[in-house]
């Protein structure tokens, strides 16, 4: 009984952390809409978006490019 309210504990904990991080879309100039998870960083001194595909890979792209961010 004991290992059952843990491994539910443990899904509960999983399913409530997973619903904190906000995924984003971000349209480009060129009509392109890009998904992100996480909220894409703009780093002022090179003008470049940092962000996590949906793939998780680490990407960047030209701030210039970029018209909006959007929450999802």
């Amino acid at each position: 009984m004991k290992g059952l309210v843990g491994v539910l504990f443990l899904v509960v904990t999983a399913a409530t952390l997973s619903g904190c991080s906000s995924d984003y879309v971000m349209a480009t100039k060129d009509g392109r809409m890009i998904m992100t998870e996480g909220k894409p960083a703009i780093d002022k001194e090179t003008g470049l978006v940092q962000y996590t595909d949906q793939s998780g890979h680490d990407m960047q792209i030209n701030g210039d490019e970029v018209s909006t961010i959007i929450e999802r």
